[in-house]
């Protein structure tokens, strides 16, 4: 212990030791020392000395404090000295203030020595699986210099060690709880320690993205606060850009798990934006381009569109553009938002139609889009701004014929405004394209060719576009204007421009190639272009002056006699010679800024000399250049062919574009059908709600008027007759002819009743007469009769009680009649006599009412009647079921007594021959004994006996026989 006082405290009793033995002793009592205190304590002393000696407790330490990680894992403060030290070898960061030599030193050998021991420490494997294995800990002294070894490893050799804890069961797993850790220290570093692992590379991002990163993400975001939050709001957010950025899976998984429109509350911008702090100007523009990470061109075209949409029916885009359109915002956010909006918009139909229908703060209000323009043409605004609003309004034109007809309509003269109060997006774009900045003319002469691009119509549309160029002198036409400007040798940014709009104007629509070859002017001004021999700084305007006469030539309808394809390629050959004529038009390809602006669709300079190519115009000059070059070296005869085949091929495109456009009107068709279907269907409900709802009224005022009825009838029981007879005089015709059709009813169904009876009747007798008679030898008959015989008998009884029924009815009926009778008599008696107001009508209704009583009551009876008598019918049926299979068994055992009577009379016959012989037989033994006897021979009495005895049986026998016989 004296010892290590001297090493902490810098005295000693002996002598004093250089840096490198001290380390060495406390290595070896690290290594020899089994009191556990004695290895902390000399633990500890390496980790104070580790930071200023790097290199020597590296090289003599790193070795024992692996040993100590392994086998001291029950002592929390050891393994957190330990991790710390490792942590000081292996980081890079220098806090402690040294001697400038000292520094220099430091400084050459900081980053080697970093990667050196890192490379030490993960050669054995089982190292980074103990690393991870210490991070299960919960002791703040273990886990939160683990979280800090690890990402000081992966900082120095990131894709090793990711493939490291790529193969450890569970290794992603655990790093992905210190996100739920209470204590932020460790929660923040451990985003930290998540950037380093997800940085490029797949496999992880997807592990962590389904590990529920997004949604832990996500709320330790709101919880600092959203975009005013701190540097952990910032970690957080370069953290989803490593899960998200190129990932399509994590991509859509972030979609699916609706965490759009959790991204909206981020933007969410009071009307007081001044004083915005960096850490929330640094927070938001992550978030922008968080959002344009899910919507990038560079995306498969499903998946950008998929979040497009939802991006829109969240309100997200309806937020960013309420941050475009507000004041006080900072520059770059603004330009950021810009981008944003475009990349959201581009080619998503719905989102470009809501971003036409936006409209800025102002009075009078003016639409977005030309307030964005505004800045675009104004060369006092920062160039990347300008940059900005030029891709903005790129991306709201792109695949949108709807939106390119509405620009290139502001420039057509039946919708300028004559007035002059408010400006178009046309009128913004042509003073731009005249107007003396170079980067205006650039800017606009780009923006009208994104209007033209593969709209045809539009093309033919901008034909018909004038100018006036100065007071008294006729107007021109833009394309002259356009080829007026090019000729007066202007800077080569706004002659480039304008060479780039020529060509996307003039390419696949021959209307407009015969429009510019109609000035005389103009192909003797790009024939002298292309065979001048310029500097470096023109051969880019002369290559883009041969795409500009190779167009002419290939889209050419030969409608001008001059200007014919054959005569044009005749004066290429005379004048530049077909040579040199491809070796110009090649010099678009190889300039240096084109392959730049070929790569992404967003103009991104860095400085406006840069600003040459657009994205879009490198793609029609990689689609034009080999077909130019071919139609330079065709003959007349192939141009013949070609031309023959353009057109069939143009009249197949017309049928085809007439068949879509039948398609699209129907689509529109089925979609009104549909729209008024379901118009229709709510109707339909809205109908059949009302109607329930007034059956529901009338059936209670029905309720309440027969009420009142019966309260009326009530109060005025105790008048007189001749009050009666006024009230009969107010019985309508109606009523009457009504009662009368219900008792003429109720007797036809008496009659229908009486005859159904009687058929009955008649049925029963006939079951009756065909009963088989009693007295037969079998059971099972009589058996059966007498069960018939209980049911006819129920069944004469229901009959008598449904007869006596239908009597009450006719009773009931008759007495009807009378009443009626009645009425009709006092009714002709008093016709002529005056009724008394409001009584009449109140008795008659009483009357009515208890006449409709008695009617509904005997319908009832009748209805009680048809029941019974449909059940009496079922029963009849089985009875008749049951009789005939009686029948079929008194028939069988009828056959079967036949039978019995045939054996019977056969035995008979048997039995008489038989006792025939036995008379003859007795008759022989009687005279033969006689004749014995009368020979003197003597007879036992046995003898006589038995023939006494069998003469008495047989008698007996005799008898029977003959009892037999009458039966």
């Amino acid at each position: 212990m004296n010892f290590l006082r001297g090493v902490m405290g810098g005295q000693s009793a002996g002598p004093q030791h250089t840096e490198a033995e001290t380390i060495q002793k406390l290595c070896d009592r690290v290594a020899s020392s089994t009191l556990l205190d004695d290895r902390r304590n000399a633990v500890r002393a390496l980790k104070s000395l580790s930071k200023k000696y790097r290199l020597e407790v590296g090289i003599q330490a790193m070795e024992h404090l692996i040993h100590v990680l392994q086998t001291d894992r029950s002592d929390s403060e050891i393994i957190g000295y330990a991790l710390d030290t490792l942590y000081n070898i292996i980081s890079n960061d220098e806090e402690e203030e040294v001697d400038d030599v000292e520094e220099e030193n430091s400084t050459r050998q900081s980053e080697d020595l970093g990667s050196q021991f890192t490379e030490i420490f993960i050669k054995q494997q089982e190292n980074v699986t103990l690393l991870l294995s210490l991070l299960e800990e919960f002791d703040f002294h273990v886990r939160w210099p683990g979280v800090k070894l690890l990402t000081s490893l992966l900082k120095q050799l990131g894709p090793q060690v990711q493939q490291i804890i790529l193969v450890s069961p569970m290794g992603v797993s655990r790093l992905m709880d210190l996100l739920a850790d209470s204590r932020e220290v460790i929660r923040n570093d451990g985003v930290l320690l998540l950037q380093a692992l997800t940085r490029s590379n797949g496999a992880i991002q997807k592990i962590v993205a389904f590990e529920n990163a997004f949604e832990r993400l996500l709320d330790i975001i709101t919880e600092e606060g959203n975009s005013d939050g701190g540097i952990v709001v910032e970690d957080c957010l370069i953290l989803l850009q490593n899960l998200l950025k190129n990932n399509n899976s994590n991509q859509n998984f972030f979609k699916e798990g609706s965490y759009i429109q959790r991204m909206k509350p981020w933007f969410e911008v009071g009307e007081e934006n001044s004083g915005w702090s960096a850490q929330k100007v640094t927070n938001l523009h992550l978030m922008l381009q968080l959002v344009r990470v899910l919507v990038s061109p560079n995306n498969p075209p499903g998946a950008t569109s998929s979040c497009q949409k939802a991006m829109f029916q969240c309100g997200l885009l309806q937020q960013l553009c309420t941050i475009l359109m507000a004041t006080g915002v900072p520059a770059d956010i603004l330009t950021e938002t810009i981008n944003t909006v475009s990349e959201v918009i581009r080619g998503c139909q719905v989102n470009q139609d809501y971003f036409a229908s936006v409209n800025a703060p102002s009075n009078p209000p003016r639409p977005a889009i030309v307030v964005l323009l505004m800045s675009m043409v104004n060369e006092r605004q920062p160039f990347v701004l300008r940059c900005a609003v030029l891709y903005c309004f790129q991306c709201f034109l792109y695949k949108n014929q709807k939106g390119q007809g509405e620009i290139v309509s502001t420039l057509l003269p039946s919708t300028i405004d004559a007035t002059g109060t408010s400006v178009s997006a046309g009128q913004l774009l042509c003073g731009g394209l005249f107007s003396t900045d170079s980067l205006s003319n650039w800017c606009a002469a780009v923006a009208l060719a994104h209007a033209l691009q593969e709209n045809a119509t539009q093309k033919e549309q901008l034909l018909r576009v004038q100018l006036a160029t100065s007071i008294g002198n006729p107007p021109v036409s833009l394309l002259q204007q356009c080829t007026n400007i090019l000729s007066q040798g202007s800077k080569i940014q706004t002659r480039v421009g304008l060479l780039m709009l020529l060509c996307t104007w003039l390419s696949n629509c021959p209307i407009a190639v015969t429009h510019f070859l109609h000035n005389s002017a103009n192909v003797p001004f790009l024939t002298g272009q292309i065979a001048e021999n310029l500097g470096e700084e023109e051969q880019l305007v002369q290559g883009l002056c041969a795409l500009l006469l190779g167009i002419s030539i290939y889209f050419n309808d030969n409608s001008l006699e001059s200007y014919m394809k054959e005569k044009l390629k005749q004066l290429i050959e005379k004048r530049i010679g077909k040579e040199n004529f491809i070796e110009k038009l090649g010099f678009i390809s190889k300039h240096e800024l084109y392959s730049r602006a070929s790569q992404k669709p967003q103009p991104n300079f860095p400085s406006p000399e840069y600003m040459i190519f657009d994205h879009e115009f490198t793609k029609l000059v990689k689609e034009l250049e080999g077909v130019i070059t071919k139609a330079i070296y065709k003959s007349s005869e192939e141009d013949k062919q070609e031309e023959e085949v353009k057109k069939t091929l143009e009249q197949h495109d017309s049928i085809v574009t007439h068949y879509k456009n039948m398609i699209r009107e129907q689509d529109l068709q089925l979609e009104e059908l549909k729209q008024h279907i379901s118009t229709l269907k709510c109707q339909n409900e809205q109908l059949q709600t009302a109607v329930t709802q007034q059956v529901s009224q009338i059936q209670q005022h029905k309720d309440q008027y027969n009420l009142l009825k019966v309260q009326l009838g009530k109060d005025n029981q105790h008048q007189g007759s001749y009050s009666d007879g006024t009230q009969m005089n107010g019985i309508q015709p109606e009523e009457i002819g009504r009662l009368r059709e219900e008792i003429e009813e109720l007797k036809s169904n008496q009659e229908l009743l009486q005859s159904q009876l009687a058929e009955k009747d008649s049925f029963i007798e006939n079951l009756k007469s065909s009963q088989p008679s009693p007295g037969t030898n079998e059971q099972s008959p009589a058996t059966a009769s007498a069960r018939d015989s209980e049911q006819i008998a129920e069944l004469k009884q229901e009959l008598a009680a449904l007869k006596s029924q239908l009597n009450s009815q006719s009773l009931e009926i008759t007495k009807l009649q009378t009443e009626k009778q009645e009425l009709l008599q006092k009714t002709e008696a008093f016709a002529k006599s005056v009724p008394v107001p409001g009584e009449s009508e109140t008795v008659i209704a009483t009357k009515t009412t208890d006449v409709e009583g008695r009617l509904s009551a005997l319908l009832q009876e009748t209805k009680e009647l048809k029941s019974e008598i449909k059940a009496l019918s079922e029963e009849r049926t089985a009875i008749k079921e049951q009789l005939d299979s009686s029948n079929s068994t008194i028939a069988i055992l009828q056959n079967e007594k036949n039978k019995l009577e045939v054996d019977i009379t056969d035995s008979k016959k048997e039995q008489d021959d038989l006792l025939v012989l036995l008379a003859d037989q007795d008759q022989k033994i009687f005279s033969l004994k006689n004749k014995l006897k009368e020979l003197g021979h003597p007879v036992e009495e046995e003898d006589e006996l038995e023939s006494g005895d069998q003469d008495d049986e047989d008698d007996e026998d005799e008898d029977d026989s003959k009892e037999q016989g009458h039966i």
